[in-house]
């Protein structure tokens, strides 16, 4: 860059290891190539050179809105001459309509993919005044519209990147409501004054406490500019997905509330998520679902009621047939619409789980929190009716009501596995001959559920380490 370099642009530098210094500088020259003139721009001097919206647009526009690339270019020449970030009001003087010079953007990227909350809190606000600001701050309503074009900006990313590990969008819900839904719930973190203001320092608390708003700018920089940086790889924002018969599918979830929901998962979770009931492919039946949940591992449970809320629960283990409650403090329960947010256990009860089917004097059916006849959620075993009973909130787990009405009729309804299955009892990996049971659980489940009794376990010869 020269002499005239300012020490702040310098210690901005010192940030990246030595072999990514070049890759952050070659991002200015990569946006002159971009757009088309000759190499260099002839004679000018670095000083003079920068960078127009039309040659951000050039670069980004195949990953990103064009709203959201007119927010970035706002925020990069909104850093002001002395190479400091944006003000509170976002408007600092610095190179505006003229473009974006070269230390503007070495700032910019610093901040994006280096930098502190404290660092990243202007930027944010810059881009959030794009369609205009107030004096102090932005309001929550502007930083929603940001937020919108932020996470489109992620989603498009994914998808023209090819990192959509197996999913199809095609074949899910309306990924536009659930960008939307998304930008809300992130934005109800935020902690705005009693004016409805949300100020540098606001917003310094609100990305602290909020890792997917860094995260996705980072993404987006990263991806957008083409800056790879050692160390630092893309992050998986989607679980995997394996063997789901898309072709016969709707699915009840959208990328933006999978982005959502997949970090909500408590560490042992990391396996790939496949279907394993869908009321559009195996019909309404509480005993197929039930063959869905057992022996399964971990499990999420979406359902659909006929007013239109989505909502469910997650369980942390395999589910049981039994007349207690199971389950531990990792399970928890969400709503996705009207609006996404999820539930954690209180630690009032433990109350987390309930299966039954088949009995006289005990609820049969499937819930999740509160108690007998006033479940947080609760499926009948009749399968078409069920029930979110909070006055005003689900003891175990906090939540509000989650359907449309307290007894809600269903419309449809997932399960997906979301993580290991449960290892085989000991002795059921032994050398001898199995029976179909072993062969196949499924089998077993069922005939458990249907009240069968297994008079074959009591006939079997006993396993070697038992003798």
């Amino acid at each position: 860059m020269g002499n005239t370099e300012s020490v702040v642009v310098q210690k901005r530098l010192a940030r990246f290891r030595p072999e990514e210094r070049p890759l952050v500088e070659g991002v200015f020259d990569q946006l002159l190539g971009s757009a088309g003139g000759p190499p260099g721009a002839a004679g000018k001097t670095a000083a003079g050179r920068t960078i127009t919206l039309e040659m951000l647009q050039s670069l980004m526009g195949s990953v990103a809105p064009d709203s959201m690339v007119r927010r970035l270019y706002q925020c990069m020449s909104s850093i002001s001459a002395g190479l400091a970030a944006p003000t509170a009001s976002g408007r600092t003087g610095g190179s505006g309509p003229s473009g974006v010079s070269r230390e503007q953007l070495v700032v910019f990227l610093a901040d994006t993919l280096r930098g502190t909350a404290e660092e990243r809190a202007p930027l944010v606000l810059a881009m959030s005044q794009h369609a205009g600001g107030v004096a102090a701050g932005v309001t929550c309503e502007q930083v929603v519209a940001f937020l919108q074009d932020l996470i489109s900006a992620v989603v498009q990313i994914l998808v023209h990147r090819g990192r959509l590990q197996g999913w199809k969008p095609d074949r899910m819900s309306d990924t536009s409501l659930g960008v939307k839904l998304l930008a809300e719930q992130m934005c109800s973190e935020l902690k705005p004054s009693d004016e409805g203001a949300c100020d540098v320092p606001c917003l310094e608390d609100w990305i602290f406490r909020v890792p997917q708003v860094s995260q996705y700018l980072e993404l987006l920089v990263a991806e957008g500019l083409s800056v790879s940086l050692s160390g630092r790889p893309a992050p998986t924002l989607l679980p995997p997905c394996r063997e789901t018969p898309w072709q016969d599918l709707r699915c009840l979830l959208d990328l933006p509330t999978l982005m959502f929901l997949a970090p909500q998962l408590p560490d042992g979770c990391g396996a790939p998520w496949k279907l394993m009931f869908s009321t559009r492919l195996h019909g309404e039946s509480f005993t197929r679902m039930m063959a869905g949940l057992m022996k399964r591992g971990p499990t999420l449970l979406l359902l659909k009621d006929t007013k239109g809320h989505v909502f469910g629960g997650f369980a942390s283990h395999s589910w049981e047939v039994k007349p207690q409650f199971q389950g531990d403090s990792r399970c928890f329960l969400f709503t996705v619409s009207p609006k996404l947010r999820v539930y954690t256990a209180t630690g009032y009860n433990q109350h987390f789980m309930y299966l039954n089917q088949n009995q006289q004097t005990m609820p049969n059916g499937l819930g999740m929190g509160g108690q007998h006849g006033y479940f947080g959620l609760w499926l009948d075993s009749d399968f078409g009716h069920g029930h979110s009973r909070a006055r005003p909130k689900c003891t175990t787990y906090g939540s509000p009501q989650l359907s449309g009405e307290e007894d809600f009729t269903l419309d449809s309804m997932e399960v997906w596995a979301v993580g290991k299955p449960p290892e085989p009892a000991e002795g059921e990996e032994g050398g001898g001959k199995k029976s179909i049971l072993d062969v196949d659980p499924e089998v077993q489940a069922l005939m458990e559920i249907t009240g069968k009794t297994l008079h074959s376990q009591g006939l079997r010869e006993p396993e070697n380490d038992q003798e």
